[in-house]
């Protein structure tokens, strides 16, 4: 297959919303029967690509694999480079994502993802998404004035790091504004500055009195408004919107050759990739990268102890289940308040505090797809047969707070992954145990403990699948920084260990800077959200027109 593919067209999970273009997905975001989109077909890679990609630096590698999902039709080549270069010149090293050794013996590898403007691994796919929305909304207003032009209205729910990042993406942006929900207090200190002292006026921060669950319900209730949709173009940066996965890819294919140039690794050698998971979009790009061909024996999900995943893995029961609370008959708490809001626990983890993880519906419909048809069917109905399976699922899932899948799509879903389930007290163990052990450089490390939740499950599995013969590539997802709580309990008494060591620059004085945040209530529901949403806009609007714009 060449460098760049014929126009590739997107359909939704749930069966409707066919034959979309890139730009179309990537500015819907969430299809219009409620569905995720996905790519008609997943790319192979090209025959050379092992040979041609193995010296590229992350952008160029980058370009070679958005260009087998974006055709030149859409982007011109020249186009795309420029917009992946402005966006990972933004980082604080050359590399982009780095690979670092943290256990030589046990072949245990880190990816760091935390080099982006916010410290967060969502750096990586959201200054490429805000400069893709950029890209195409100057196109689309070329010669239009006033309000003729088209204003994208971004919409996002974080659990702490998506918010920042997708704000630091689409600040000062011409024709966006950003809304980002955040659960009021459930996120950390430094999350909650990070998002709130940036004062441009396209950026709203929006704080509900509920969880990142409640958020994500905005979200998506707010995608399926059709009032709003009539009036305001909405656009999604949470893991739902498309671009977000494709733009994980990359890191894959980079860890998997700085690792594969490094003289530990040995011919015969497979690799595990271990991802610290909460809405398992960043594992689901870890899928495309294996279906496309990228060598990678397993991937293992490390959930914390809001293991939805873990227990699917385990038992083919995806499932809410309530921390407490009693059951009243039918499954509907006695209190009537909704069972989710019981089901999330609070950890150390932050950021993995998700009850339904929303990319997994993506993997459901590959696997419905699999399993419930033979290429001896016709596609188009092998594509309507995977996403009623999905219908089916996810609304028994909000109907009766979970389903079964039967042991088929259970085995299809266990031939790639694997699940471990680790509690705050193994996270902060970990911490600890990495902190006194020094790596391959000879200094101590500090793991954030989303990453330390990856790194315990990346030892469990190199017990199972050990060295010489398996390396395991453990997922980075944020900086120890935006963590201190858990990063000091981990460590206090380490003769070695001080928060200055932990400390950047870009951090100090941040929380004592002014802040622009609203409280929303939840017991307003969407429409209060919706009520902000359209009065902000025309604010805006109305600003942009005074100053001539």
């Amino acid at each position: 297959m060449s460098s760049h593919t014929a126009s590739q067209r997107y359909l939704s999970t749930r069966g409707g919303s066919y034959d979309l273009s890139f730009e179309e997905v990537v500015l819907k975001g969430l299809a219009s029967d409620g569905g995720l989109f996905i790519p008609e077909e997943i790319p192979s890679l090209p025959s050379d690509w092992a040979s041609k990609w193995q010296h590229l630096s992350f952008e160029e590698l980058a370009y070679e694999i958005f260009s087998l999902y974006i055709s030149p039709a859409e982007i011109p080549s020249a186009d795309l480079k420029d917009i992946i270069q402005r966006s990972y010149s933004t980082f604080r090293t050359k590399e982009v994502t780095p690979t670092v050794t943290l256990d030589k013996e046990k072949n245990i590898h880190l990816l760091e993802l935390f080099h982006g403007p916010t410290f967060a691994f969502k750096d990586v796919a959201l200054q490429f998404l805000g400069n893709l929305f950029e890209y195409f909304l100057v196109r689309r207003n070329q010669g239009k004035t006033g309000r003729d032009r088209e204003h994208l209205t971004v919409i996002g729910a974080t659990s702490g790091d998506t918010g920042s990042a997708a704000i630091y993406g689409l600040r000062g942006k011409k024709d966006v504004s950003v809304f980002i929900m955040h659960p009021y207090g459930k996120v950390s200190p430094i999350q909650e500055a990070q998002m709130t002292t940036v004062m441009d006026a396209n950026v709203h921060n929006l704080a509900v009195d509920g969880t990142f669950d409640d958020c994500q319900d905005f979200v998506k209730a707010l995608f399926a408004d059709p009032e709003i949709n009539k009036t305001h173009r909405l656009a999604a940066v949470n893991s739902i919107n498309w671009a977000r996965i494709l733009a994980q890819i990359t890191y894959y294919f980079h860890s998997y050759f700085t690792l594969i140039r490094s003289p530990s690794f040995l011919p015969a050698s497979t690799i595990r990739f271990v991802v610290p998971t909460g809405n398992f979009g960043d594992i689901l790009a870890g899928y495309f990268a294996k279906r496309m061909g990228l060598p990678s024996k397993k991937l293992v999900i490390a959930t914390n102890e809001n293991d939805i995943l873990h227990r699917f893995w385990q038992t083919g029961k995806y499932e809410k289940k309530p921390v407490h609370g009693k059951e009243a008959e039918g499954g509907i708490p006695e209190d009537g308040v909704k069972a989710h809001e019981d089901g999330v626990k609070e950890t150390l983890s932050p950021a993995m505090d998700i009850l339904v993880s929303s990319n997994f519906e993506r993997l459901l419909w590959f696997l419905a797809y699999r399993v419930y048809s033979t290429n001896s069917d016709p596609i188009t109905q092998r594509r309507s047969t995977a996403g009623e399976h999905v219908k089916t699922w996810l609304n028994a899932l909000k109907t009766q707070r979970g389903f079964s899948v039967d042991a088929t799509i259970l085995a299809a879903a266990s031939e790639d992954f694997e699940s471990e389930r680790v509690s705050d007290t193994e996270t902060l163990q970990t911490i600890k145990k990495i902190f006194a052990a020094p790596s391959a450089t000879g200094e101590s490390y500090i793991l954030d403990p989303h990453s330390a939740v990856g790194i315990t499950a990346a030892l469990r599995s190199a017990q199972r699948a050990p060295p010489p013969t398996t390396h395991h590539i453990s997922l980075a997802t944020a900086h120890p920084a935006k963590f201190s709580r858990a990063v000091d309990m981990a460590l206090q008494g380490e003769k070695r260990y001080s928060w200055e060591l932990v400390l950047p620059e870009e951090f100090k004085g941040l929380e004592d800077k002014p802040r622009r945040v609203s409280k929303v209530k939840k017991s307003d529901g969407w429409e209060g959200v919706r009520r902000v949403v359209v009065a902000e806009v025309e604010a805006e609007l109305q600003a942009a027109e005074r100053a001539g714009k």
